[in-house]
């Protein structure tokens, strides 16, 4: 690996656009928050519906390809079994895809729902509401959200374990765009710019909930200087992770973080409504399914509003603002999987934890401010941040398990970042699978830093502003994905497998004895 990664174009440009950014944010703080709302009403307005065409085609060619006879191809060779046992391949997923935006939003969204309804003939407050609220938050946490993750990753895994490339964005797009130096060097650049954006936000999300956490227990002030101290903590926390490479450190932190989430989750279960969460459980599915197609293509073109906007086409920018990063780190991890197993895995399982959060977490909140009037719902609108622990404010061994929830936080945003920056130099360094640790340093740094600038030019509506503007254009690279890999596998021979082999055979010979019989 060439050591002078300074000069690959790729890095040096993305780097300096990033340290650009941070450099602008923290000398005129209040102007860049300003330009960055600006193109996020402007995006959201004039192409709200380019998001929902682009996730809702996604799923459509990710489905078919997984029931496809493609779906027995797998990311590596025919023989080639997957690294990681199933546990921690799904800890490693869950951790890289879901992190700190889960935990923040697994309380936070249902009942900002409830308190504001997502359809306007719905009245707020409403047991009907209640129900809206629960089925419009698994959509957003579902397959859909997934799906983008799945694609850019089934692409950079095909290339990477398949053909023995790089898992580079512009290789990728090679069969449609071709291989000029030039333009290959201004699609990586412009993915690592859009990366550093989505994880920027996440890393702020969680900086911000953790700052409303320790306020909640240790009654600390929340400030933007106590938010720059976390932002500081963390980032030591997952320089350290990352010195230990992707076998160790992300791989332990990702089956703590799953097994303190599902912790966290069961005793949420047992303290609340059990019998409530798993009714409001099975019908949100219902309702998911029912609805799928109507939400997945919703805009509000005759009677106006702005929610559409500010919910589905900001959680569907966030995501393929992440989507370079978590799709080549669940690349990376998938080595050795068919293609059908990825799709099934990536696609199923993180969504239905997800739900069963969702359930588990909103589900008690919603309960307790139907049943019991704690207006928890009034407190979120007042202080997003809040929301997991105003409900824990009503439950037993509230001080123990909100600080357990901090911890998983903080834990959520190591794995998160550490994957990051192991993705982030990779796509810098040519897509080495081993890139070297000053380059991870690096955009570590550039990480926090722009996090840091996001939270102090405007907080969390900066955040949002800067991750929908930096995922617009990555979006046409996603519909590219796709006839891409379309391309590549029609050129792929299926390997026949031995147990398919004997079963034709076997399908063979009783056919030859039905002939023989008809012909006595």
């Amino acid at each position: 690996m060439d050591r002078k990664f300074w000069k690959n174009p790729v890095f040096s440009i993305s780097a300096v656009a990033i340290l650009l950014l941070v450099v602008l944010g923290a000398v005129i703080p209040e102007p860049f928050g300003k330009v960055a709302g600006q193109l996020y009403g402007f995006t959201t307005a004039k192409f709200g519906w380019f998001y929902l065409l682009t996730v809702f085609i996604i799923i459509i060619f990710l489905i078919g390809l997984a029931i496809s006879k493609f779906g027995a191809i797998r990311l590596g060779g025919d023989e080639e079994r997957p690294d990681y046992p199933f546990f921690t391949w799904i800890g490693m997923l869950f951790s890289a895809g879901f992190g700190v935006g889960l935990v923040f939003w697994g309380v936070a969204e249902p009942m900002s729902h409830y308190f504001t309804s997502p359809l306007k003939d719905v009245e707020p407050h409403s047991q009907e509401a209640a129900r809206i609220a629960m089925g419009y938050s698994f959509f957003h946490w579902g397959i859909s959200q997934w799906g983008i993750f799945g694609i850019v990753g089934l692409v950079i895994g095909f290339l990477q374990f398949r053909k023995r490339k790089d898992g580079l964005i512009s290789t990728a797009l090679e069969p449609l765009v071709g291989s000029n130096r030039h333009l290959k060097t201004g699609i990586d650049s412009f993915a690592v710019i859009a990366t550093v954006m989505g994880i920027a936000t996440s890393l702020g999300m969680g900086v911000l909930q953790m700052s409303g956490g320790l306020e909640y227990v240790f009654h600390t002030k929340n400030t933007f200087w106590i938010q720059l101290i976390i932002i500081f903590i963390v980032f030591i926390a997952y320089m350290l992770s990352a010195s230990t490479g992707l076998n160790k450190g992300i791989a332990y932190l990702g089956n703590f973080n799953l097994a303190m989430a599902i912790a966290l989750l069961v005793f949420f279960f047992f303290v609340g409504p059990k019998v409530f969460i798993l009714e409001s459980f099975t019908l949100a599915i219902g309702d998911y399914i029912n609805n799928f197609i109507r939400y997945s293509l919703r805009l509000q073109p005759y009677q106006g509003g702005t929610w559409v906007r500010e919910w589905t086409i900001f959680y569907w920018a966030w995501t393929i603002a992440w989507s370079p990063f978590v799709g080549a780190f669940v690349a990376r991890v998938s080595k050795g999987r068919t293609i059908r197993e990825f799709i099934a895995g990536v696609m199923i399982i993180p969504p239905v934890f997800a739900c069963m959060w969702i359930a588990t977490l909103g589900g008690t909140a919603l309960y307790s401010d139907l049943n019991n009037g704690t207006q928890i719902a009034e407190a979120v609108d007042a202080d997003v941040t809040s929301a997991i622990f105003e409900t824990l404010k009503h439950l037993p061994l509230t001080g123990a398990v909100s600080f357990l929830a901090i911890v998983l936080i903080f834990t959520f945003l190591i794995t998160s970042a550490d994957s990051a920056t192991y993705i982030l130099a990779s796509m810098t360094t040519k897509g080495s699978l081993f890139p070297p640790l000053i380059v991870k340093m690096i955009w570590g740094f550039l990480m926090s830093a722009i996090a840091a600038v996001l939270l102090y030019a405007g907080g969390l509506e900066a955040l949002q502003s800067a991750s929908l503007v930096s995922a617009l254009p990555f979006t046409l690279f996603l519909i590219l994905l796709i006839f891409s890999l379309g391309k590549l596998l029609r050129k792929e021979p299926i390997t026949v497998r031995p147990t398919d082999i004997r079963r034709f055979e076997k399908i063979e010979q009783e056919v030859k004895k039905k002939a023989s019989r008809k012909r006595k």
